[in-house]
């Protein structure tokens, strides 16, 4: 989040506008809807408590969480941090949902594993605040020092006198105050966390179990229209002609029209038809009677199997990119004791979010109201004033819960669609689509390669490295879809000749971030490479990983980055957890594998048996992770537990390919997820470094599909270097 504070809202008494503002401290609400009212305009100065808490006067604490939640758990999280150095009763406080205004709660976007670390010492710093504001009221009351006075429990306590005054009593006084500066409030030590730390169930698990409507796909509002929209097989193919007028003459279908298309990147809507009916079933019914001539010559000609022959052909060679060079690896290459090569592939894969795109617009008397599943509230809402020619303040996007993200939410192509067909529609219209559309029309994880040889000496040390990466890129300057190598990345540092080179084959079709961007696929072909290491130089592989971090330097204490020392330990803690070393029956084998991303240091070690039909059993999945400061273990753990169900998901059968522009798969049936019976047993443990918390959310995905292969090979010696399994015949 931006800047530190805000001014406080002098609470008041008034009836206008139908609310009621008691003698309260922070905001208001609007008792009519039993929504937050924000600051309008907003306060001149910079973030404040008054924003994010409200105290009434029977002591209940309300407390807004602003970044939307999909899963990753910051709508609980965040606020335990606030009420915690608030000093208050978690039992006592209820959570609500904030509107999106980036200028008043400061940065609402959530990925890539920073909603935790990004607003962790500003919503300390609210509760604080808050807290020191109530010690003063109290103070006044009593004609005593501040320094006398301490809280507990929604409380502020004086204890030379045995008096006490609750937060509901003094919230009005409170308010009143002015805002202390930041460098003189005082944040808790981590020996006085009461709330955060704990086992805190998501406050919104009750309202999920009882199916009240939290998410975009639930929005009604009266008079709402539905619309299903058809898109060229090819990405970017355009409409030439269509049975449009047939269409039209179905029962509840109301209109049909062609849209060309708005925008780039991840705002980007391609040529559409969109139907629009009465009822989503009549939308859906209405579009597969579509027959539509499409121009295949604006559309997409990539093709998967035509990349994956192009880099067979130039892997093994160096790219034309140079990336990392130290010392001289073709030398030691040429002059090695032992040399191992190897090429690794994995896929383009989709996000395949349990709720599929869907926004609800409704634009009317130039105003622009959205009810979207964004992950990105700071950039959608002005592109889509900048799209419609309205003022910011004129674009109001609600923010529901989101049913997954994973990545594909940070593009809001959707929301765009959803606002060019309300230009159309009088009245809210609610734009669904499909799972073949979410299937097929995807921002996908990009796809890889890796071309590796390996110079080993006579004591089987690591002489040399040469490693080609092949990627995919649209404009030839750089790969798209996050799919960019890190020339630092592990174990290069910890070598003294190494190659790194690129090569980029082009594409046309929308890729992005996928759960753990870049590392998720990277982390397989390293981490494997690694393996094949200790396996030719008959070394443990514990003892590999714990060798080459070694011979890293480690950084000063608190430094963010890859620590060495962090490593080592969540490594040798997931081999004790794991058994490693154990002696095991034919067919069943021990695989171990680290990775360090998005701040977070985390091991896994898989145990599975494998039949003589290559069918998997996997025993168990032991993760060891080092996050810092854990807010809500509860969470934390549910967050490792989902990252591995989605590891392995994409290892043992996800792929998307592509022909002719047109993406292959088109639902659940042709790419698989797992099902109960196959998700095995998974301990979660965490290391507590001192550090402040980072997120999990993204950081444990990355070890589970190398380690994963290396049990495999542990298993049966089958090395697998392609993903997924179902390419080498594995199913589980």
């Amino acid at each position: 989040m931006t800047g530190t504070r805000r001014d406080f809202l002098q609470a008041t008494a008034s009836t206008a506008g139908g609310y009621v503002l008691l003698a309260t401290f922070g905001w208001p609400i609007d008792e009519a809807r039993g929504q937050a009212v924000p600051p309008n305009p907003p306060p001149a100065t910079s973030l404040s408590p008054s924003v994010f808490i409200r105290i009434d006067p029977d002591g209940s604490v309300r407390i807004l969480a602003a970044r939307p939640d999909m899963g990753q758990g910051i709508k609980t999280s965040a606020p335990m941090s606030i009420a915690d150095e608030l000093d208050v009763d978690w039992s006592h406080v209820t959570v609500e949902q904030s509107p999106a205004n980036a200028q008043i709660y400061g940065s609402q976007t959530v990925g890539g594993s920073r909603s935790t670390p990004a607003s962790w010492d500003m919503l300390r710093l609210c509760g604080a605040t808050a807290r020191a504001m109530l010690i003063a009221a109290a103070a006044n009351t009593w004609s005593v020092p501040a320094a006398e006075c301490g809280t507990a429990a929604g409380f502020v306590l004086h204890p030379a006198t045995n008096r006490r005054l609750s937060y509901g009593e003094l919230a009005g006084r409170a308010a009143e105050l002015p805002v202390p500066d930041a460098a003189s409030v005082k944040l808790k030590s981590r020996s006085d966390y009461r709330i955060i730390g704990q086992r805190t169930r998501n406050v919104d698990v009750p309202k999920i179990v009882s199916g009240e409507p939290l998410y975009a796909m639930d929005v009604q509002l009266p008079g709402m229209k539905y619309a299903a929209i058809a898109r060229a097989p090819a990405l970017r193919g355009k409409p030439l002609r269509g049975n449009y007028d047939e269409v039209r003459r179905m029962s509840g279908v109301l209109d049909v029209f062609e849209v060309e298309g708005f925008g780039t990147g991840n705002a980007e809507a391609v040529p559409f038809v969109a139907v629009i009916a009465n009822s989503t079933w009549q939308a859906f019914r209405a579009r597969r009677a579509l027959k539509i001539e499409w121009d295949k010559a604006s559309g997409s000609v990539d093709s998967w199997s035509g990349a994956v022959a192009a880099a067979k052909k130039i892997a093994a060679n160096v790219g034309p990119q140079s990336l990392r060079q130290t010392g001289d690896a073709p030398k030691a290459l040429a002059g090695a004791h032992k040399t191992i090569e190897a090429f690794y592939t994995y896929p383009f894969l989709s996000h395949a979010t349990m709720e599929p795109q869907v926004t609800t617009a409704w634009l009317r008397d130039g105003q622009l109201d959205l009810w979207a599943p964004a992950q990105t509230v700071d950039s959608s809402r002005p592109a889509m004033a900048r799209m419609l020619g309205l003022p910011l303040d004129k674009v109001t996007v609600h923010l529901p819960r989101l049913g997954g993200g994973f990545g594909r939410r940070l593009m809001f192509d959707f929301m765009t669609e959803a606002a060019l067909i309300a230009k159309r529609v009088n009245g809210p219209v609610k734009l669904v689509w499909t799972r073949e559309d979410d299937m097929q029309y995807d921002y996908y994880r990009v796809g890889g390669f890796h071309g590796y040889k390996a110079a080993l000496d006579q004591k089987g040390s690591i002489a040399a490295w040469q490693q080609h990466f092949v990627t995919f890129s649209s404009d030839g300057k750089a790969p798209v879809g996050t799919g960019a190598f890190d020339p630092n990345e592990f174990p290069l540092p910890a070598l003294a000749n190494t190659q790194l080179t690129q090569s980029l084959l082009p594409l046309t079709t929308r890729t992005g971030p996928w759960r753990a961007p870049r590392s998720n696929g990277i982390a397989f072909a390293q981490q494997c490479f690694l393996h094949e290491i200790a396996v030719a130089t008959k070394r443990d592989h514990v003892e590999l990983l714990v060798n080459l971090f070694g011979d890293m330097p480690t950084p000063a204490p608190q430094q963010p980055g890859l620590n060495p020392e962090r490593a080592i330990r969540v490594i040798k803690l997931a081999a004790d957890k794991a058994g490693w070393g154990r002696k095991l029956r034919g067919g069943r084998g021990l695989g171990i594998a680290f990775y360090y991303s998005h701040a977070g240091h985390f091991a896994e070690v898989v145990d599975l048996t494998v039949d003589k039909r290559r069918n998997l059993e996997i025993h168990h999945v032991t993760v060891v992770g080092d996050i810092g400061l854990v807010v809500n273990p509860l969470n934390a753990e549910h967050q490792v537990v989902g990252s591995v169900i989605d590891g392995l998901s994409a290892a043992l059968g996800q792929l998307i390919t592509i022909e002719a522009g047109a993406v292959q798969q088109s639902n659940f049936h042709d790419y698989p997820l797992l099902r109960m019976p196959s998700a095995p047993p998974v301990s979660v443990h965490f290391i507590d470094s001192g550090y402040s918390p980072t997120g999990v959310g993204e950081p444990a995905l990355p070890p589970l599909a190398p380690a994963l292969c290396n049990a495999i090979f542990a298993a049966t010696g089958i090395r697998v270097r392609d993903l997924p399994l179902t390419l080498s015949g594995f199913s589980a």
